[in-house]
């Protein structure tokens, strides 16, 4: 008798269910306390990780099919050495290349604007000190520390996304470098 699907079942019920809905919830008191502002760097987190997914499956799965189509064509031309060939293998390159950055221009700009949706919370946290303060005429603890947590969420938030996002950038653009580099080593005249 096989036991195995029982033992899962029982680990999915006892810790994976759990795990998750702690985690839902801690989500949901990170959104309600940090205000809107962690909302737009949640979805900017979202997609910025999504792209970075697509961009992984498309350099393990989709580039080297494309690499090894586009040199399949290039090695079944009989003239490599002329004008015209070599203009065709530079764009034969330069489609792979272009097909390889897609997306980087967005996960470019979604890196640096996490931290500064961050700071736009960070400003409302201390607008909300501030106007407590004047509205009561003095420093109410408990009002002032709810406007500074709120500040400290926000900008942890847009730190924290902006910071786990920083290497995939890198990363894919170095991978494009080199996997270009590689093409034109691969289409030899």
């Amino acid at each position: 008798m096989n036991r195995a699907p029982v033992f899962w079942r029982r680990a999915w019920r006892n810790v994976a269910v759990p795990s998750l809905t702690a985690l839902y919830v801690a989500v949901v008191d990170l959104v309600h306390d940090g205000g809107p502002y962690v909302i737009c760097i949640f979805a900017s987190m979202v997609l910025m990780w999504g792209m970075v997914f697509e961009r992984y499956w498309f350099f393990k799965r989709v580039l080297p099919k494309m690499a090894n189509d586009a040199h399949a064509i290039w090695k079944a031309r009989t003239d490599h050495s002329s004008w015209c060939a070599r203009q065709i293998r530079s764009a034969m390159i330069s489609r792979l290349n272009v097909a390889m950055t897609t997306g980087f221009p967005l996960l470019q700009v979604l890196v640096p604007m996490s931290p500064l949706l961050g700071l736009i919370g960070t400003v409302s946290g201390m607008l909300e000190v501030f106007d407590s303060m004047a509205l009561r005429g003095s420093a109410d603890a408990k009002t002032m520390a709810s406007g500074v947590s709120h500040a400290m969420i926000c900008t942890m938030s847009g730190l924290a996304v902006s910071i786990s996002g920083l290497y995939p950038v890198h990363y894919f653009r170095h991978q494009a470098r080199l996997e270009t580099e590689l093409l034109a080593d691969r289409f030899t005249y």
